[in-house]
C-alpha cells in the first residue's frame, strides 16, 4: 500500500504527521501537523494517505 505520510512519536509525548519523502512535518493550510494526540495524528495520516492515493490515481 502506498504511504506518503507516517506518524512520529515525539519526545514530549505528542505526535507529528511526517511526509516520508521530505522527513519534515506535513502541512495543511500552512500549519505543520505537530503537537497532536495519537488519535488525531493517526486519523490525519489515514486521510492524507487516502488523498495522496487519489491524486496519484489521476496521473
Amino acid at each position: 500500500m502506498h504511504r506518503r505520510y507516517d506518524l512520529r512519536l515525539d519526545p514530549n509525548g505528542t505526535c507529528s504527521v511526517i511526509d516520508i519523502f521530505t522527513g519534515q512535518p506535513a502541512e495543511v493550510g500552512g500549519k505543520q501537523l505537530c503537537l497532536l494526540d495519537l488519535i488525531d495524528a493517526d486519523d490525519l495520516v489515514g486521510l492524507l494517505n487516502a488523498q495522496d492515493r487519489q491524486r496519484q490515481a489521476r496521473l
